[in-house]
């Protein structure tokens, strides 16, 4: 069995991928574990033969949920865990192929540049170690510079090169190499480091003007951009800039030099194909209620656009063909409106797997404000900290908090754990606000102080439904 290449590959089991996403989301247990199975099955699928593997299809996922339960939250989390390229798009931005607005294609194409910026930064890194090299001869070369060549007026007369001043032994001069060993010493003692001296670096290439943007032809901008950009000759300017700094711009600089482009884009390519994830969020939004006319006429050329890209075809990218067989595609939506059933019947077959996740409780709210890292109350303890202010949340207070996140749930509309975030908000407003001028440096949050500041909202619905 041929081996390939694992980037692209992540190579936690289900577990492992379960207890990372319970770090930062409280429930939706079901949804989770699809979505590590289908990762697995990632890996899995690598260690079969070529043929095999053309025949195993990714299992797209549709996530069914109201807003707030944790849909692009798990989108998010899995975003920074998975090796892979992963782009989280939002359906209600395209628009069927004839109408002002962006296509679907522009979705495998993100896909692409993601895997390009992966696989550059794979490489870059694999060569870190010879650039930081390189950058230090080059800064060695500010602070030394080379002997001047002599002129020589035949070699010149018959097209030969001036001639480097030598020292009677045919070798560089001496005084050359031990005033660079000398500084080559200082530099590795960081006595240098905030010296200043003068360095060449390339000028941004400026962007073109936004003629193409947000319509379908924004790809020819991209590469009427990059074919002007490769005609034109490049522009540098001179800066001053410590050594500190030119360490970092010689050594990015050597290090795009050591890496080969074209290769880049090739691996990115399969990488994007094989083990790409695209995240399609607010799908309900582009489903087709009955026969309603008007606006859903083209919502349903979305879906119809968005069929063959799920289905399997091949986009054309400025890095080359990408076929979009085996890349996982995971739907998202509240289905508040809309049903599942409302959207096209091909669209509903490529995805098999339908996982419906849970409205919040009051324990889970509970959880939601003190568990994962970066819960709720831990973001406001960090925050008011800076002041010197130390927030203390008692257990009743959260209770509260977590019950009083229910009830206007109930009354209003259901928006989740964001209803958290409205009622913490209006709960420390006052404290948020006279925190530099506050004596008390320890303030204590209990039910009384939740109840004093949020009861009469709460209860009011007018007031809740304007404030919270």
């Amino acid at each position: 069995m041929e081996k390939q290449s694992m980037l692209g590959v992540n190579e936690q089991t289900p577990r492992q991928i379960v207890e990372e996403l319970n770090r930062y989301i409280v429930g939706q247990d079901e949804a989770k574990r699809s979505v590590a199975i289908a990762l697995r099955n990632r890996w899995r699928s690598r260690q079969l033969s070529s043929a095999m593997q053309d025949e195993v299809v990714p299992k797209n996922i549709l996530m069914i949920g109201s807003t707030g339960v944790g849909k692009t939250e798990i989108a998010r989390r899995l975003a920074k865990l998975v090796k892979a390229p992963f782009v989280k798009v939002e359906a209600t931005k395209f628009t069927e192929v004839g109408y002002v607005g962006r296509d679907v294609e522009t979705i495998v194409r993100d896909l692409a540049e993601v895997a390009v910026r992966m696989v550059r930064k794979d490489r870059m890194d694999a060569v870190q170690e010879k650039a930081k090299k390189l950058a230090e001869e080059r800064i060695l070369d500010v602070f030394v510079p080379q002997p001047k060549k002599t002129q020589n007026p035949l070699g010149r007369l018959f097209g030969g090169d001036d001639e480097e001043e030598k020292d009677e032994d045919g070798q560089e001069p001496k005084k050359y190499q031990a005033g660079r060993e000398w500084v080559r010493k200082r530099l590795e003692k960081g006595e240098l480091e905030t010296e200043m001296i003068e360095v060449e670096v390339e000028e941004d290439a400026k962007p073109m003007v936004g003629m193409f943007a947000g319509s379908s032809l924004e790809n020819m901008g991209d590469n009427l951009q990059d074919m002007l950009g490769s005609m034109m000759p490049k522009r540098h300017k001179k800066r001053k800039v410590s050594v500190e700094e030119a360490r970092r711009i010689f050594t990015q600089q050597e290090a795009e030099k050591l890496i080969d482009m074209d290769a880049v884009a090739e691996e990115a390519c399969k990488t994007a194909e094989r083990s790409g994830i695209v995240f399609l969020d607010e799908i309900d939004k582009v489903a087709v209620r009955g026969d309603a006319g008007g606006q859903d006429v083209s919502r349903g050329g979305v879906q119809r656009d968005i069929l063959p890209i799920v289905e399997g075809t091949t986009v054309m990218t400025k890095y080359g063909p990408i076929k979009t067989d085996h890349v996982l595609f995971i739907a998202a939506g509240a289905f508040h409106l809309a049903k599942p059933s409302d959207l096209i019947p091909e669209l509903q077959g490529r995805f098999p797997i339908r996982v419906e996740l849970q409205s919040l409780r009051k324990e889970d709210f509970e959880k939601i404000l003190t568990e994962p890292q970066n819960a709720l109350i831990k973001q406001y303890q960090a925050l008011l900290e800076t002041e010197g202010l130390e927030l203390e949340f008692r257990p009743d207070a959260i209770s509260r908090i977590a019950q009083l996140a229910c009830d206007v749930n109930e009354q209003a509309e259901d928006i989740g754990a964001r209803r958290l975030h409205t009622l913490l908000e209006k709960l420390l407003e006052d404290v948020s606000f006279d925190a530099p001028e506050l004596e008390e440096k320890h303030i204590v949050i209990d039910e009384a102080y939740v109840d004093n500041k949020l009861k009469d909202i709460v209860v009011n619905p007018d007031l809740s439904q304007f404030i919270l």
